[in-house]
């Protein structure tokens, strides 16, 4: 139990905290949801990504290995999420919301911020949570993007709109030139520092703010299924994890650091997406808020089991 409190207390509680600061804020201002979303999404994120993937500690051969696990572990939730909706006999439209939920999930505003606090910043750590991340924000946005339109086959815009990602291009851009060891000239490493750096304050108040502006009630109609999304994401998720690091060798603080990452709750990109695309927008959200809200504590008991 004195684990357990100390997780929260240190780990936990400060960043529901930020979150809470960006509830505030949306209550009282009203802020534009959409401006921070953009910074985050194009300024911010980009900024960070790129740094951690030119400046990584991790090997060739490590990198390929991690980026295999986040795109298994992406695969088994897939197929577990699907099981169930086929059980449900749940509609396309609700197939796709609700694999979303469990598949995206929350890896750069809330992982990277837990990493850095369950971690101490360690930086191989905090690396192994950018390569999820980069997987994260890139399979969303393009297989993500299809899967919502799968049943309107608009494919011409999902083109459009995978064309228009900044991750697409920064993520090869890091990558060649930490390979030939090109290095950034200081009129570009500063700026591209500071926005690294002004990434996890905002990320943390975005999420806030976004969650701010979301309804709280759920819904009867839809209660069981967002129940059954939390389920599959923060306790189903990080068993999988588990077994899957288990499988594939790893140990020490990789395995530790790509379990934490799998407790985290559904990303707002499934919200986003299902915005976009008129796709079962009161069940995104509903998803995403109430796993944030039950992460709190689900979050604590695997950070207790695996560090």
């Amino acid at each position: 139990m004195t684990i357990l409190l100390q997780i929260l207390t240190n780990n936990v509680i400060p960043l529901s905290a930020m979150i809470a600061a960006g509830v505030i804020m949306q209550r009282v201002f009203s802020l534009d949801i959409r401006t921070l979303s953009k910074l985050n999404f194009y300024v911010f994120s980009p900024a960070i990504m790129f740094r951690m993937l030119y400046e990584t500690e991790i090997s060739a051969a490590m990198f390929g290995r991690i980026v295999l696990f986040g795109l298994l572990f992406m695969a088994m939730q897939y197929w577990i999420s699907d099981l169930v909706c086929r059980v449900r006999k749940a509609s396309p439209a609700r197939r796709a919301a609700l694999r979303n939920s469990v598949m995206f999930y929350n890896s750069a505003n809330y992982g990277i911020p837990l990493n850095q606090l369950v971690f101490a910043g360690n930086p191989y750590t905090l690396s192994v949570q950018v390569l999820i991340s980069m997987i994260q924000s890139l399979v969303p946005n393009t297989y993500g993007v299809y899967a919502v339109n799968a049943h309107k086959a608009d494919l011409r815009r999902i083109g459009r709109v995978v064309l228009s990602l900044p991750v697409i291009y920064v993520i090869p851009l890091a990558l060649l030139l930490r390979a030939f060891g090109v290095p950034i000239p200081q009129a570009l490493e500063v700026p591209i520092g500071y926005l690294a750096n002004a990434f996890i304050g905002t990320a943390l108040l975005t999420l806030g703010v976004q969650l701010g502006s979301m309804s709280w009630r759920i819904e009867r109609e839809t209660a069981v299924d967002v129940g059954l999304s939390a389920l599959l994401r923060l306790a189903v998720g990080p068993v999988l994890a588990w077994g899957l690091t288990l499988l594939m060798g790893f140990d020490g603080l990789t395995a530790a650091a790509l379990i934490v990452s799998s407790a985290v709750p559904s990303s707002l990109s499934s919200v986003l997406l299902a915005v976009e695309f008129d796709n079962e927008k009161e069940f995104s959200s509903q998803a995403v808020f109430f796993s944030t809200l039950l992460s709190v504590f689900t979050v604590t008991i695997v950070i207790a089991l695996v560090t």
